[in-house]
């Protein structure tokens, strides 16, 4: 069992920064590849980054590709989604996820959520 709790949300002007992290319980924290989602008012959730175990491979959406950085510490049991060049576009709760193996950007693959956190990003 993992549990996962997000922090680092909150509200920032457009084109500002933001670090959200991500704390897992658990042993086995380096075993999961981490993903990040977020769900906008009225849209389904979409896939946000993921980082393999390792950290070695990262992957994004296009949406988000050379504004975000996703990071992990395996010693610290943490993943990070550093937010830069924020658009309104960007305000959803974001949620992460765990994985067991290999990364994807396939939520119905995921096995723990967290609760989420609330980005709001104004013009």
């Amino acid at each position: 069992q993992v549990q996962l709790v997000e922090s680092g949300g909150g509200l920032v002007q457009a084109g500002g920064s933001l670090r959200l992290s991500c704390t897992a319980s658990g042993s086995t924290f380096g075993s999961y590849s981490m993903g990040w989602f977020r769900q906008a008012p009225g849209k389904e959730r979409e896939f946000v980054a993921v980082i393999s175990w390792s950290g070695d491979s990262t992957y994004y959406a296009d949406s988000v590709k050379g504004r975000f950085t996703i990071s992990r510490d395996n010693a610290k049991n943490t993943v990070h989604l550093q937010m830069n060049s924020l658009k309104p576009e960007d305000t959803a709760v974001y949620y992460c996820a765990a994985v067991r193996g290999g990364s994807t950007w396939n939520e119905r693959e995921y096995d723990y959520w967290g609760q989420g956190t609330q980005v709001t990003v104004s013009s």
